[in-house]
């Protein structure tokens, strides 16, 4: 496999390390065309690494940012590009108070789904990574990314719309990552409990809400890919200012992820080809040379 075209479209610097990394460390090694865009500067991050949280690193967060993705990048081994917007921070409280204006979840839909537009055109993508409706979690700017993603891949395709933003380009098929699997908790924790050896992330398993449901029922696509979770964790630790290197992320052992887990999950949300259902390959159905127009029958 080569010479397919993949984007990863994510909310913030480190989002491309924590949703998928593994599987555009695998794509990128087999030599596809693998493009990050990151939709905000991730501006108002908190720094919740504290041996990062020092003298010199908040005053100038944009550029440490910056320069953290920048590594992430070369780690993964993809590229990297950004859309511009301006990260709208996380609100708290009771009530919420309300978004900074200019912020990227303030800017109208029609002004950033050009933007992506743009962006798609030019890059050409086969396929496109992204999020579902919950954002993965209900941040601003999460939803934002799929609302953008999802109108920009109709958008990039029809001639009428956006005709000053390049020559129109059919995506071919589109998917939400999943990375937050409950069942591939509970595999961990079973793991830990033969072993008689306390799971680090008992806690985080016992609070999850069960009552919204295992994403695994929404799965469609399974990428294997334990090969590059070194990769992944490492692009992850470049993100020093967002990633405490002690915390839960890396509490498991990468043995033992690779041995029961080896994948990352994703679900196919649109497709412009027949493909059949469950995938191990988000290029499944997709013919290298029939695609090179940008033009294929839309089957779901």
């Amino acid at each position: 496999m080569s010479g397919l075209r993949l984007m990863a479209v994510h909310a913030h610097p480190d989002d491309e390390s924590s949703k998928g990394a593994a599987t555009t460390a695998r794509y990128a090694a087999e030599g596809n065309d693998v493009l990050v865009v990151t939709l905000t500067g991730g501006e108002r991050g908190d720094i919740l690494n504290p041996a990062m949280d020092v003298p010199g690193v908040r005053d100038r967060i944009s550029e440490v940012r910056k320069e953290e993705m920048a590594a992430a990048a070369r780690i993964l081994g993809v590229e990297q590009m950004w859309l511009g917007f301006v990260d709208s921070g996380l609100p708290e409280g009771d009530p919420l108070p309300p978004l900074p204006e200019g912020c990227f979840a303030l800017v109208p839909l029609e002004e950033s789904t050009e933007a992506l537009v743009r962006v798609i055109r030019e890059f050409r993508p086969h396929v496109i990574t992204t999020y579902d409706e919950n954002g993965g979690y209900p941040h601003p700017d999460h939803i934002r990314c799929h609302e953008v993603s999802m109108a920009a891949y109709e958008a990039a395709a029809d001639p009428e719309q956006f005709p000053d933003a390049g020559e129109p380009w059919a995506v071919q098929k589109v998917y939400y990552s999943h990375g937050f699997i409950r069942k591939r908790l509970q595999l961990f924790q079973e793991e830990y409990d033969r072993r008689g050896e306390e799971f680090p992330m008992a806690e985080w398993l016992k609070k999850w809400k069960t009552e919204q449901g295992d994403l695994m029922a929404r799965v469609t696509t399974q990428i294997t890919c334990g090969d590059y979770f070194p990769q992944r964790d490492d692009a992850l630790r470049a993100h020093a200012t967002q990633i405490d290197p002690n915390g839960s992320f890396f509490a498991v052992p990468l043995e033992m992820q690779q041995k029961i887990w080896p994948t990352e999950e994703f679900e196919l949300a649109k497709t412009r080809v027949r493909t059949a259902i469950p995938e191990n390959d988000l290029f499944s159905g997709i013919d290298h040379v029939g695609v090179a127009s940008g033009h294929q029958e839309e089957t779901k």
